[in-house]
This record gives C-alpha cells, sequence and structure tokens, in this order.
C-alpha cells in the first residue's frame, strides 16, 4: 500500500487511498466519531499509574489481576497509543472496540500503479476495489458500547481514559463469567472461559488459541514499559493449569476443518479466493501450479490490508480482483487461507516474486501509525510464518521474510509505483523476537556488516503525508532509520534514481531509509555515525554507541569482478534467451536503472537460479517453469532487495 490521504496527490501523480474508503451510508457515523475522540494524554506522572488501574479494576469487579493483565497484554501489551483505535477500531489497554471506527471498503491494491501480478508477458491487472454492501455489525467490533452499558462510563471516557478502559475490560469479563454460570473465583485458573468469550471469535478453535496465549503469558509473566512511560509488571504463574473444559459451555460454534493449511497452533479456516474465466478470455485471480515440486518457495511476503477484515474478504472472492494466499484478523488473531502454497497468487506487483512467494495480508494501515497491529494478530501470523518456513524450508530472516515494500520492481518503469506496507510502524523487532529469531549482534567491528536495530519505542523519526499531503505524521515508534549522504542531519536524503524524484520524508518514500533486519556492507565510520552501501551510494545513519541504531555481523557479500567498474542490477532472476523453449514468449533481462561500482560490497540473501513460470492461460495445461543456467545473487541493494548475475561478481567474506 501507499497510504496517504484519500484526495492528495501523490509524488507520481496518481490518486492514493488511506484507511479505506467507507460506504455512503456509514460515512455519517465516523465523521462524528473521529470528532469526538481526540487523543488525551496519557497517564499521570507517575510510572506506577496504570498498574495501579488494573489492581482497583480487579478488586472492583472481581476480576484477578493477574488475569486481567495477561489479557490487555495480549490485546494491546498495556500500550494507550494516545487514545488511538486499533485498525479494528480498538481503544485503550483493553482494546475495546467500536465498529463505527473499523468500517472500512477497500484495499491496498486498488492503490497507486503497482501491478499486482507483475507479469509483462500479459496485460497489467490494476483493479478497482468494489464497495461491499454494509452488512451486521458482528460483536467482537462492539464491545466498547456493551462496557459503557456496564461500567455506565460514558463511551467518549472509555476510549480516552486508560484507567476506565481498564474497567470496561473488567466488567466484560466478569459479565462473561456469570454468563457462563462461573463464580467470580479469585484463581487465574477459573476463568478460561471467559477469556475465550472476551475474544470476540464465534468459533471454539480461535476462541481456544486466543486463552491459551493469554495463559501462556500467565505462566511466563511480562514486564515492560509502555508508550505512555508507564511501568507494568505481571508475575509468572508457571505451573497454573487452567479449566479448558469451560470453552464447550460458551456456545460458540465449532470450527470446520476444511484443509487450510495452517498450523494447529492458529485458528485457521479455508476462503477461496475465486478462481474463473470472465470477459474476453480474461481470468483470475490466480495461478494454479505445482509448488515446491515445480519451483521453490523462497519468500514470505508481510502486507497490511489497508482495510477492514470483511471488505477484504468480499474482495479476494472476485475474479477480477487480485489475491494473496493468507489474510489475518486483527481482534483475534484469527487466519483465513485463501489461495493454496502449490498455486500462485497476485500480490507483490512482481512475477518473479510472485511465482517464488507466499503471501501474508495482515488487517492494518500503513499510513495511520495509531491504528495499530495487536499482539493478537502479531502472534498469530509468528505462527503461521514459523510453520511455512518449516515447509517450505524458508530461512528466518530479512532477506526471505520480505516486507512488500521490500520487493523490487521488475523493470524501470514499475519502480515508483511499487507499494510501501507494511510500513514504517510494523515492529520487526518484535515480531522475530515472535518468530524465535531476534536480531542479535554476531560480530566484533570488524565483521564487515550492520543490521539496522533500533530500538523501536525510542526511534521516532519524523513523516509527513499519513493524512494530508506534506504534513507531518503523529509521533510514533518506528522500525526504520533515516539515511543520508554526509554525516549530518542536515545533508541532503540519499536518492534513488530509478524513482525518479527528489528524496522526501513522506511516509511513502522509501527512497533514504532502512529497516529493522535488513543487513548492509559497512563503508565507512565517523564518530556517531555509520555508512552503508545503499543504492549505489555511500549512505550514512546515526549510530552513537550509547543508542545503536544498528549491531555489528558478518557474512558473505558480493563486489564486482576484478577489472569491471561497475555491473547492473535487475529486479527479476530472468533465464537467459536460449533457455526459452518453443511457444514461450522470451522475458526480457534488461537491467534498472542502479548499477553496483567497483568497490562497493552489498549482503547476499540467496542464490536464485534463473527461472520464468510460464503461466497465461486459465487452464494449467501448458503452464511450465522455464529454466535456464544464468545464476543470480538476491542483494540488499537499497531498502528494497535486488539481483546481480553471478557471473558479474566475486563472492567473499564480509570479514575479509
Amino acid at each position: 500500500m501507499r497510504g496517504s490521504a484519500p484526495d492528495s496527490p501523490s509524488t507520481s501523480g496518481h490518486r492514493h487511498l488511506r484507511r479505506a474508503a467507507v460506504p455512503l451510508a456509514a460515512a455519517a457515523l465516523l465523521l462524528p466519531l473521529f470528532g469526538a475522540a481526540p487523543a488525551q494524554s496519557a497517564p499521570g506522572s507517575s510510572p506506577d499509574r496504570l498498574q495501579s488501574a488494573f489492581a482497583a479494576a480487579s478488586a472492583e469487579y472481581h476480576v484477578p489481576q493477574s488475569v486481567l493483565l495477561a489479557v490487555s497484554y495480549l490485546q494491546s501489551r498495556w500500550d494507550y497509543h494516545g487514545g488511538a483505535p486499533s485498525v479494528s477500531g480498538g481503544y485503550g489497554p483493553m482494546h475495546l472496540t467500536d465498529a463505527r471506527t473499523a468500517i472500512a471498503a477497500t484495499e491496498h491494491f486498488a492503490d497507486g500503479t503497482e501491478d499486482a501480478r507483475g507479469d509483462s508477458s500479459r496485460p497489467a491487472r490494476r483493479p478497482e476495489a468494489k464497495v461491499p454492501a454494509e452488512s451486521a455489525i458482528p460483536a467482537r467490533l462492539k464491545t466498547l458500547p456493551r462496557a459503557a452499558g456496564l461500567t455506565g462510563i460514558p463511551a467518549a471516557k472509555l476510549r480516552t481514559d486508560p484507567a476506565a478502559n481498564i474497567v470496561g475490560g473488567a466488567a466484560l469479563l466478569a459479565a462473561a463469567q456469570r454468563g457462563l454460570g462461573e463464580p467470580l473465583s479469585a484463581d487465574p485458573a477459573d476463568w478460561y472461559g471467559a477469556v475465550a468469550r472476551f475474544s470476540g471469535a464465534d468459533d471454539t478453535a480461535t476462541a481456544a488459541v486466543y486463552a491459551d496465549d493469554v495463559y501462556d503469558v500467565l505462566r511466563t509473566g511480562e514486564r515492560r514499559t509502555t508508550d505512555a512511560g508507564q511501568r507494568v509488571a505481571l508475575a509468572a504463574e508457571p505451573r497454573l493449569a487452567p479449566d479448558t473444559a469451560q470453552l464447550s459451555r460458551t456456545g460458540l460454534r465449532t470450527a470446520r476443518d476444511d484443509g487450510a493449511e495452517c498450523p494447529k497452533s492458529v485458528s485457521c479456516e479455508w476462503l477461496p479466493a475465486a478462481y474463473a474465466q470472465f470477459g474476453d478470455d480474461d481470468y483470475g485471480n490466480h495461478d494454479l501450479g505445482d509448488r515446491p515440486a515445480s519451483q521453490a518457495i523462497k519468500y514470505i511476503v508481510i502486507h497490511d490490508t489497508e482495510g477492514a477484515w470483511d471488505g477484504v474478504l468480499n474482495l479476494i472472492q472476485d475474479p477480477t480482483y487480485v489475491s494473496w494466499n493468507y489474510t489475518i484478523r486483527s481482534t483475534d488473531g484469527l487466519i483465513a487461507q485463501h489461495v493454496k502454497a502449490k498455486d500462485v497468487a497476485w500480490h507483490a506487483g512482481n512475477w518473479d516474486i510472485n511465482a517464488r512467494s507466499i503471501g501474508i495480508e495482515h488487517e492494518g494501515f500503513l499510513a495511520d501509525p495509531d491504528a495499530w497491529f495487536t499482539e493478537a494478530m502479531y502472534r498469530s501470523s509468528a505462527r503461521l510464518v514459523k510453520y511455512l518456513s518449516k515447509r517450505y524450508g524458508i530461512p528466518l530472516d530479512r532477506q526471505h521474510i520480505l516486507g512488500h515494500d521490500n520487493v523490487p520492481g521488475p523493470t524501470a518503469s514499475t519502480i515508483a509505483g511499487m507499494h510501501t506496507d507494511p510500513g514504517p510502524y510494523w515492529d520487526w523487532a518484535h515480531y522475530f523476537q515472535l518468530l524465535g529469531h531476534p536480531f542479535k549482534k554476531t560480530a566484533g567491528r570488524q565483521g564487515g556488516l550492520v543490521t539496522i536495530r533500533p530500538d523501536y519505542a525510542t526511534n521516532q523519526p519524523a513523516y509527513t503525508g499519513c493524512a494530508t499531503a506534506g504534513e507531518p505524521c503523529p509521533a510514533h515508534a518506528s522500525s526504520e532509520v533515516r539515511l543520508y549522504t554526509d554525516h549530518d542531519v542536515n545533508a541532503p536524503l540519499i536518492t534513488d534514481v530509478g524513482r525518479g524524484t527528489a528524496p522526501t520524508i513522506d511516509v511513502n518514500d522509501v527512497s533514504s531509509r532502512a529497516a529493522t533486519g535488513q543487513q548492509y556492507a559497512v563503508a565507512d565510520h565517523w564518530g556517531d555515525w555509520t555508512a552503508i552501501w545503499y543504492l549505489g551510494q555511500k549512505a550514512w545513519f546515526q549510530n552513537p554507541a550509547k543508542h545503536p541504531a544498528a549491531v555489528s555481523a558478518k557474512g558473505m557479500v558480493i563486489t564486482p569482478k576484478e577489472g569491471l567498474t561497475s555491473i547492473p542490477v535487475y529486479g527479476r532472476a530472468y533465464p537467459e534467451k536460449s533457455a526459452y523453449p518453443a511457444g514461450v514468449p522470451v522475458q526480457s533481462v534488461v537491467p534498472l536503472p542502479y548499477t553496483v561500482a567497483a568497490g562497493q560490497k552489498y549482503v547476499i540473501g540467496d542464490e536464485m537460479p534463473g527461472e520464468y513460470y510460464y503461466s497465461v492461460t486459465f487452464t494449467p495445461d501448458s503452464h511450465q517453469v522455464v529454466r535456464g543456467d544464468d545464476l543470480y545473487y538476491e542483494i540488499q541493494y537499497g531498502h528494497r532487495v535486488e539481483f546481480v548475475r553471478a557471473a558479474d561478481v566475486t563472492v567473499e567474506n564480509s570479514a575479509s
């Protein structure tokens, strides 16, 4: 997604969609609500006030404090988000939902000029999102009004006052416990059913995964300082064994076991993408394949939906639209699979990446930093990615777990239109902790590489264009560091020649940004500054020893072969002309407007065989993978990965 205001022009002149258009019937609901819920100041100056609020709410509604803390942690990690709603309209530490902020009707594949299919042998697919009919609002999206009814606290206060929000959550848990006929016990083990109901899930599998996560938090304990500077702690109860039999009395439906490709540790349903012929010999919205037998799956691409759950699921069932493999819901982490891993979804804007990847959409908004991603969604996504990694041999690193914003434009003409989700507010460090592969220092200063790793909470670079073009975005934690042409914050930003525009700090402009987990070869040092090789240039970022934005690493890098002054860079790893059989149109191997100059070094992500998946017909009879002799290396060239021919480079250890 490229998330600027609905009517603001982008730098490339096309209209962008932010937070999605809404059904006209819902617009009247949205406008007064947005005006009625301004962010107030965070809890008072005492750093222990939030902990006291949990204790007070626990005493008032007779909910064990540890249960209240664990539920809140799974929803928000106790953060306040300045009173702003999550993507699903959830407010405050307890993520109390108000459906009027969660109505949306589109998503990011309708935005900008990117062709999600990305195969230049076929006409570009740039679909228009259709506004779905407004449907009944599910209970999971209206817990805040219910909490207001239970507590007598005005809805506005539940949205903006963290202490009141916690009281509302306690009231909902107590009501769920009474509804199950259970006593308001002081024993956390007796609240499993109520926690499952609190999730808002309508099936036992999703509710059970949510409740199990809450009890995992209870067993391990947690301690952190929130985004509002509040110190909150939950003591571990390692031997806690909840009464899981309560789940059968919740009245939730039994989820279908319908063959979705997911780990057992998540709740997952099969909601197939439409596959049908239409129009003048066209079809959609994906291609049938036989992966990994026919072609290895190398990547997982992380997206955000730029729309709410129900609207996005309507689109995936439209054969004239595009597709992705999975969508993950914000409120409870429910996963819907749409395209089997053997088939090729149209999601990344680069056919070579599509043919070698799996795409996962997360309910969220790139340009709305406080439409935050919930902990439940992060955890569910991490479990899915770990499962896919193990099943298909995909390494758990940032060379293979890509954001959509890391996918290269396949040709020079496509670079400026490539999407930029999930954007700078996605917490890559936390995500990789959940994946069990945190970013760590792996070498001394002589290792030759750095892994970008700013402190997410305190790293808050300025961005513009979230709501209005050129206007500042709200201050917010970020995974990315800014890159300059010299060791000076007043120096010009790094220019991406492929974009053809001057660099800016717009939230969608990735010209001069490096993201958490990405690795680069060190080019220089100057005091508290480090330079890396980036887009063919020496790019500087602040990296003070006391508050580092990166850690040292080592690994394998490429550099132009001796005697070459520079080598070309490619946006796709296609085979040479002679590899194509009769009947398969040759795909051109044309360099991008980028080069690697002699003496520069770039980190190798993987060795890529030259391959092209020929698939332009509805029936798979003529589908085939064309393989050549050319080999490529995927490299971390700028914010996006790119490719270089193995024949052009020398591979060496960065420490050498």
